[in-house]
């Protein structure tokens, strides 16, 4: 990887007419502020379909692409729908939060009235026979996507373990019965995908030709309720009527004397190293039609995991397993050459975490939030490494802004020692952390949009632990400035990043 830098900025965090951020013009726009600031890459987080909770990071699958980034202006141009469809249409009020009630609302019937023109012959000449091709093409994971959706929808958002007994375990006779009935819903989320993918190829293409690499997210597990869980429960610790043996968590620490429950179905690694660990590996070759670059969420997890049994309702009883390993790794790079890959290697680091990452040869992440408890941190700016990659934060934590004031007095006076800043202001102090961020041997630096705004916790994408309001900052219209890009440009050449 060249010593280069990047900012992260979540694609439904763009600023748009239509309640969230997508593949508008916007996004192309933001490409172009990315080229003209000297950046060269990315990172927008996880595309997949969110459910309960809207967490990009408990995707309905781990295959599919979100709707809500489909951008309305595309489909006019696709001609499917009418210049002004977009405009009947209420988004929410609020143009700096995303309104998840009010995109679930309405966003689907804007996407269906253009889902009867396709049927009806309208749009493009070549649009049937694209369809067509990416539907063969994805036919692994996409008829089971759209028959899981479509059933979900018949039965109003249960969870697929309470379907009945043929469709839960997947009975052939049942399973093409479904079909059949539901036969327009089933074309018309795989409909949805397309155009996903269509507009998410346009866009990618266009960063590309500038210089711009995309690095997006692969969260580490799947929520027990997806398409992946149902379709190939093989892959899963599943008991005979498949509920899960076990779901993943967290064990209890100096932070919580219950450890965390997550409650994702954990993966069956034995029975996947019977077939060359096929489903993963197509998962991550899916996702590199996503992105350049991928980053693994929980890269822990291939090294160990924590099994809690199923049913519990803390963490405190869970189990310590070992995951694949090597192993995995030798088997994906004899299917994917080359896979470029962050490992978000977060947490607890222990000797066989590092001997993994150290052995995958993928640069591993330096947190400068994390840095300033003493200057022998595993994150502090003299503990870097070149193949690793820095940054102020990450879409868990605060802004830099509402961090500086939420430590305590000893690790802001030693922060502000460290990275020697004589700025008597909260706002001048983090551009300091931004250079010092910039400064490091680190290949590669990502910097959070709000890091370089001075925004607040107002601006936070995501508390660990909570339900309810992560997910949903937007960038208000005008904040991206030519004096903010020619800043952004001084640091990149200054530090050997452009």
């Amino acid at each position: 990887m060249d010593r280069k830098a990047g900012i992260l900025f979540p694609i439904f965090s763009l600023a748009s007419r239509y309640g969230i951020g997508c593949f508008s013009k916007e996004a192309f726009d933001f490409v172009d502020f990315l080229e003209r600031a000297g950046q060269g890459y990315w990172q927008i987080l996880p595309v997949g379909p969110t459910g309960f909770g809207d967490s990009p990071y408990q995707p309905l699958s781990a295959f599919a692409g979100n709707p809500y980034f489909i951008a309305p202006e595309g489909l006019v141009e696709e001609g499917l729908l009418a210049g002004n469809a977009a405009e009947g249409y209420a988004w929410g009020q609020d143009p700096c939060r995303v309104d998840y009630g009010a995109l679930f609302e309405h966003r689907y019937s804007l996407l269906k009235e253009a889902y009867q023109a396709f049927r009806k012959g309208q749009g493009k000449e070549e649009l049937r026979r694209a369809f067509e091709e990416f539907s063969d093409k994805e036919s692994f994971w996409l008829k089971d996507y759209a028959l899981f959706m479509s059933i979900k929808d018949e039965k109003q958002g249960a969870g697929w373990l309470t379907w009945e007994k043929e469709l839960k375990t997947r009975e052939k006779n049942a399973l093409k019965e479904a079909e059949e009935r539901l036969h327009e819903s089933v074309e018309f989320y795989s409909f949805l995908q397309f155009l996903f993918d269509r507009q998410l190829k346009k866009l990618r293409e266009y960063a590309n030709a500038k210089k711009i690499r995309i690095i997006g997210d692969l969260p580490f597990y799947v929520s027990l309720d997806s398409a992946d869980a149902w379709s190939h429960p093989e892959a899963f610790q599943m008991e005979k009527d498949l509920t899960p043996r076990a779901v993943a968590g967290c064990p209890p620490d100096a932070f919580s004397a219950d450890g965390q429950l997550w409650g994702n179905p954990l993966y069956d690694w034995e029975a996947m190293k019977k077939d060359g660990y096929s489903w993963w590996i197509r998962r991550i070759e899916r996702n590199f039609e996503f992105y350049d670059v991928i980053r693994i969420d929980h890269f822990h997890g291939f090294s160990d995991y924590y099994a809690v049994p199923f049913g519990e309702k803390t963490a405190r009883k869970g189990t310590l397993k070992k995951g694949p390993g090597m192993e995995f790794f030798k088997a994906l790079k004899k299917k994917v050459k080359n896979p470029e890959i962050i490992a978000e290697d977060l947490g607890n680091n222990t000797p066989e975490n590092e001997k993994l990452l150290s052995d995958t040869g993928f640069p591993g992440m330096k947190v400068l939030q994390y840095a300033f408890t003493s200057w022998d941190s595993y994150y502090v700016n003299h503990k870097h490494t070149k193949n690793s990659v820095v940054y102020t934060g990450t879409h868990d934590n605060t802004p830099s802004i509402a961090w500086f004031w939420e430590i305590n007095d000893g690790e802001r006076k030693f922060a502000r020692d460290y990275i020697n800043s004589q700025n008597t202001d909260e706002g001048g102090f983090v551009w300091d952390l931004i250079r010092e961020a910039y400064r490091s041997v680190a290949d590669l630096c990502i910097i959070p949009l709000q890091d370089y705004l001075c925004m607040g916790k107002e601006a936070r994408l995501n508390t660990p632990g909570t339900q309810g309001g992560n997910w949903q900052w937007r960038l208000p219209p005008g904040y991206l400035s030519g004096e903010l890009e020619q800043s952004i440009r001084r640091l990149s050449e200054l530090y050997g990043r452009v």
